[in-house]
């Protein structure tokens, strides 16, 4: 049986998991084994942060535009009634954009309903 060295194989391999734990702290970015275990966790970590982020969004824009929206004596699921009952478009984005940087709109969009 023939030996064989795994040299180059192996320090690709270690070379890309310690690439990705760059940054990371103490054992973490030093030790392979330890290495491996924490990007693994990162990139768990990653994927649903990226799904979180979408709620995460979604909630500070309702409650900005239910902010904005209670100073003009109406609540959220009021305002958002009348926007579908007046097939008016906007999402939610567009809607906490206008209450924090373009008040004047805000209130006029609501006044018109």
């Amino acid at each position: 049986m023939v030996r064989i060295k795994r040299g180059n194989v192996a320090r690709k391999r270690r070379k890309k998991i310690f690439s990705v734990a760059k940054g990371f702290r103490g054992a973490h970015s030093k030790l392979f084994r330890i290495a491996n275990e924490q990007v693994m966790k990162s990139l768990r970590y990653g994927y649903i942060g990226r799904k979180r982020k979408k709620r995460d969004f979604r909630r500070l824009w309702i409650t900005r535009i239910n902010a904005a929206s209670r100073i003009h004596g109406t609540n959220y699921s009021k305002l958002i009634s009348k926007l579908k009952m007046s097939q008016i478009s906007l999402n939610r984005k567009m809607l906490a954009q206008m209450a924090v940087n373009d008040m004047n709109s805000f209130s006029n969009l609501i006044k018109s309903l």
